[in-house]
Order: C-alpha cells, then sequence, then structure tokens
C-alpha cells in the first residue's frame, strides 16, 4: 500500500510537501517517482529517486523549484514543491518498484492512490 497524501489548495508563489508511505511494499531497496495526471491527460513524470536517495532526475518544467528526497527508515518519500504555478495543478502519484530512475509509468510495480494539488493564481 502507498499512502499519499499533503495536497491541497495553494496560491501561486506557495509551497506544498508531499508524502507517501509505502507498507507491504518492498521500499528501501527500489528507486521511487512522482508522477501527475491532469483529468483526460497522460500521466507525467515528475521526479525519481534511487533506492539510496544519492541520486535523482526531474522532469525539465520542475527543475530548480521541485525536491525528491526518501527515508528509508520511515518507508517514505517526499516531494518538496516551491515556487508553484498554477500548471502544476495536477493529481500526484507516488510510484515504486523502478529498477532505475525510471521516467515512464510502465517502469514502476506499485502506485499510489493519488493526492489533488491545486495552484490557484
Amino acid at each position: 500500500l502507498l499512502q499519499a497524501s499533503g495536497g491541497g489548495l495553494v496560491q501561486a508563489g506557495g509551497s506544498l510537501k508531499l508524502s507517501c508511505v509505502v507498507s507491504g511494499r518492498t521500499f528501501s531497496t527500489v528507486a521511487m517517482g512522482w508522477f501527475r495526471q491532469d483529468p483526460g491527460k497522460e500521466r507525467d513524470f515528475v521526479a525519481a529517486i534511487d533506492w539510496s536517495g544519492n541520486n535523482a532526475n526531474y522532469a525539465d518544467s520542475v527543475k530548480g523549484r521541485f525536491t525528491i528526497s526518501r527515508d528509508n527508515a520511515k518507508n517514505t518519500v517526499y516531494l518538496q514543491m516551491n515556487s508553484l504555478k498554477p500548471e502544476d495543478t495536477a493529481v500526484y502519484y507516488c510510484a515504486g518498484g523502478s529498477v532505475g530512475l525510471g521516467q515512464r509509468p510502465y517502469e514502476y510495480d506499485y502506485w499510489g492512490q493519488g493526492t489533488l494539488v491545486t495552484v490557484s493564481s
């Protein structure tokens, strides 16, 4: 089970921190990722982090604004989102089980239920 939380309504320029707690699944030895999806659109890659937490990659649209991190002792992955823009509005999903820093949904084995982020202008 992947339980994502931390979404909400924020004004443009504001910040939010998403959390995803993993239970019943392998966590400390796999890469984790965050994706986002607008209604009627494909699920887009946001960020990924390797098992150690030492390597990460980001979509160009969020580089310099978002930071992915993890705490293996707590089976939790985070997404710190700063300088939010209205175009960041989406349902955000955490995903796990990738071998590497996967950027495509099919590279991940399990998914959370999503948390809605709404950025007002």
